[in-house]
């Protein structure tokens, strides 16, 4: 189990939650080599009055993401919360209208407590069938049907070339990150205002 918590510069006002997995946790990586990690470079260069609260924690699910994140979004007040949850579930076949249901209390209580909702989006291999192109779409719908900023593919761009993983070719290495973080912040910049 990794937890990664970036401390808050004095500068910073407001969290960016990143709530996620291995993909988030820096699975495999040295310290600090993560995107949240790189995330949080970018808003000290850009001047951006935000810190990052990284609670990714590698195997989770939605259902221990739905068990741990009232506690997140009371102790840290994000202002934005990076919902990176999903893959765990779709690789263990698990049922899609439960990782939706999760999936959609989360985002609901992050709005609840004031905060915007970026959803990550996943996709299993080909080989799971028609599993994987349903899991694949629920993302997307989700974000819609919630009304939440969505980034589409984590992996964009990159998931067939094995330069960019780890020896099990699931997890993304340090060469991805940066890459990761470029996926990700088109959709995340509109939400820091």
């Amino acid at each position: 189990m990794t937890l990664l918590f970036a401390s808050a510069p004095a500068w910073a006002t407001r969290t960016i939650l990143v709530f996620g997995d291995s993909l988030s946790a820096g699975y495999g990586l040295p310290t600090g080599a993560a995107w949240p990690n790189l995330l949080e470079a970018r808003l000290r260069e850009r001047r951006l009055d935000y810190s990052v609260a990284n609670l990714s924690i590698s195997g989770e699910t939605t259902d221990g993401g739905l068990a741990r994140l009232p506690e997140a979004l009371r102790r840290h007040r994000p202002a934005v919360v990076v919902l990176e949850l999903g893959a765990n579930d779709g690789l263990r076949g698990l049922p899609l209208a439960r990782v939706r249901q999760n999936l959609q209390t989360m985002i609901a209580a992050s709005k609840k407590a004031g905060a915007r909702v970026l959803l990550v989006g996943m996709r299993l291999p080909p080989n799971y069938g028609p599993y994987a192109e349903q899991f694949n779409a629920s993302f997307a719908q989700i974000a819609k049907s919630e009304k939440v900023a969505f980034s589409g593919f984590f992996f964009e761009g990159f998931a067939d070339q094995p330069e960019y993983f780890l020896p099990d070719m699931l997890h993304p290495n340090a060469k991805a990150q940066p890459r990761l973080l470029d996926n990700l912040w088109p959709a995340l910049q509109p939400l820091l205002q």
